[in-house]
């Protein structure tokens, strides 16, 4: 009786790792899509944008007044120049005479945003919130 030698046989097996790791590789990828999916927050803020629409207006709501900011910053109200503490005046006298009455600040296009903010702002203190931003209707 012959016995097999024992180099032929003696072999340890082998564990072949790259299937194994192709299944890891596989649910990692499953793992991360699913993650970034069900985390995406979109970072905004909510903003109610002026829009254009031809609302229904108030019979009784007289014209407003209209304040020009041309492109050298200089603050015009009707054909005149005026200073930001005239301009405040007339704003109040506009605003006792008229309560139902608005304010709108058309300022010019090239103007600076930073600019444009800065007199609206001034005129938000003296007329609250009937004092608004004139936009152009395309």
């Amino acid at each position: 009786m012959r016995f097999k030698s024992k180099h032929q046989g003696s072999q340890l097996p082998e564990l072949n790792l790259t299937p194994m790791m192709d299944v890891i590789m596989t649910i990692l990828t499953f793992f991360i899509v699913v993650s970034m999916t069900l985390s995406t927050n979109p970072q905004g803020v909510d903003v109610t944008l002026p829009s254009t629409d031809n609302g229904a207006t108030e019979q009784n709501t007289p014209d407003p007044l209209i304040v020009g900011l041309n492109q050298q910053g200089e603050i015009w109200l009707g054909n005149q120049p005026v200073n930001e503490a005239q301009l405040g005046e007339q704003m109040q006298s506009y605003l006792v005479q008229n309560p139902k009455g608005a304010v709108l600040l058309k300022a010019d296009q090239k103007l600076p945003y930073q600019q444009v903010v800065k007199v609206l702002g001034k005129m938000r203190d003296v007329g609250g919130d009937r004092v608004s931003l004139a936009i152009e209707k395309d």
